[in-house]
């Protein structure tokens, strides 16, 4: 009889405007650009044996603004650049449906997470949802993990909705570490 798996720990990230600048609906691979100080704080998460799972919504594919193929090579980059620094990404859950869709994958719904969480055995209560919009927060909320809004100028989100706020990465690296 096999012993049953112990469930670990996950930081869930958003990806545009968290890891990689939003830069729209990116479609091009060579736009990709890195957030300044992720690649630090993502390596450090990766040696403290944190899964590191990507969920991002994607919805210029079911907006007809960009091609699933296209999305894919972006993803596909990103994942490479990262790996190039010594990180790995354990997964990525990326939405292609449009808000009208009304999935279950999308964010802030927890369709991505709870499949994640049963594919790469997470503990979701023991895990982070970082990300740059109310939907990234509203997401962790809703699957009840911890939750830090990266501020950045573009978004805004109620102070009353994330566990923590960081200004960068160090911050990040900072509330999760304490944890």
């Amino acid at each position: 009889m096999s012993k049953p798996t112990a469930l670990k720990r996950a930081v869930f990230l958003d990806r545009d405007g968290t890891i990689i600048r939003d830069k729209g609906y990116l479609k091009d691979p060579a736009g990709i650009e890195l957030v300044p100080g992720a690649v630090e704080t993502l390596k450090a998460l990766c040696r403290e044996g944190w899964k590191l799972i990507i969920i991002s919504n994607q919805s210029g594919v079911g907006r007809g603004l960009m091609t699933l193929d296209e999305m894919n090579a972006v993803q596909a980059k990103v994942v490479r650049l990262l790996r190039g620094h010594g990180i790995e990404i354990t997964a990525s859950y990326l939405c292609t449906h449009s808000p009208d869709d009304e999935c279950e994958c999308r964010k802030p719904a927890i369709g991505a997470l709870e499949k994640a969480s049963k594919e790469h055995s997470v503990d979701i209560s023991q895990s982070w949802m970082v990300g740059d919009r109310e939907s990234d927060i509203l997401c962790g909320r809703n699957a009840e993990c911890s939750t830090i809004w990266f501020r950045t100028p573009e978004f805004d989100v109620a102070r009353e909705l994330p566990d923590f706020v960081a200004d960068s990465w160090a911050e990040v690296y900072e509330k999760i570490s304490d944890a």
